[in-house]
């Protein structure tokens, strides 16, 4: 089995909302932020090679939107979803699973294409790839509670329906996945999906919107778009404490610097050990 990066761009948001009550002069720290008080992050996606099947963890913000709302998100970096997936050595029709570890733009948008210039037709990126969500998650996503609306975009996410290309993950079975087990939260959003993965003799999570960067370590430093802000302290709380004592590898898909990084615990609670790229471990 292999693993590729697959970095897809940058993007900014606001500071204040990705560490919620936090105080900017703590979160600032670690994720300066410009004069706009907007921070950069990555979209940072993860390609598993595994024999005949070729899996892809997510996939960044797409294309499809017009310039207002890409304004909003100061698209910047020279990655792409498809230059980085030919660096890898692979085109988009190689992939055969696109796993998705939930529906918000900036995770599911590069799945979806406009059919040239015609803003009315839609086709998926990935023509020969089942997309993976869960049950659960896709009915949040299709009827959206007004705090997540503007994260919910059909044009992201019926068109995977329409193709008759959507499965979903049962989420009280095996996962379908050989390659990793799935571990579901529900405070950023209801049933996100963590992989975790069994590469060599480590265990490597993809952590999504569970923890979007190193900054996020403490436990009070939770984004302000989480639905469930306290269920996110359980469960980062209780993730933390088990990748601490097993010693896995998080793989960080926001963290415009650190691409990996351990855990350790502390008296005063699991703290940051190291960063370091993937390719250490690879």
């Amino acid at each position: 089995m292999n693993l590729h990066i697959i970095n897809t761009g940058n993007f900014k948001l606001d500071g204040g909302a990705m560490f919620g009550v936090v105080p900017k002069s703590l979160w600032q720290r670690t994720n300066p932020a410009d004069e706009k008080n907007m921070c950069t992050w990555s979209m940072r996606c993860l390609l598993i090679e595994d024999g005949d099947r070729l899996t892809l963890i997510d996939n960044g913000i797409g294309n499809k939107q017009d310039a207002k709302f890409f304004s909003y998100y100061y698209l910047h970096g020279d990655a792409s979803l498809d230059r980085s997936l030919h660096k890898a050595g692979f085109d988009r029709t190689d992939v055969t699973d696109m796993f998705l570890t939930h529906l918000h733009f900036d995770h599911c948008g590069g799945g979806v294409d406009y059919v040239g210039d015609n803003k009315e037709r839609l086709e998926l990126h990935f023509p020969n790839a089942k997309y993976w969500s869960n049950q659960d998650h896709w009915k949040w996503a299709t009827e959206p509670n007004a705090r997540e609306r503007a994260s919910f975009l059909k044009e992201n996410i019926l068109p995977m329906q329409d193709s008759g290309q959507l499965e979903f993950v049962d989420l009280q079975g095996a996962s379908p996945f050989s390659q990793f087990d799935i571990h579901t939260v529900d405070g950023h959003t209801d049933k996100q999906m963590l992989p975790k993965i069994k590469y060599k003799d480590q265990t490597i999570v993809f952590m999504a919107d569970l923890l979007p960067s190193v900054g996020h370590i403490p436990l009070p430093y939770v984004m302000g778009y989480d639905t469930r802000p306290l269920i996110t302290l359980q469960e980062k709380k209780a993730f933390l404490e088990e990748a601490a004592d097993n010693e896995y590898v998080l793989f960080l898909e926001h963290d415009a610097v650190n691409e990996c990084c351990t855990v350790k615990r502390t008296e005063r609670g699991v703290k940051l050990d190291r960063t370091f790229p993937l390719k250490e471990i690879l």
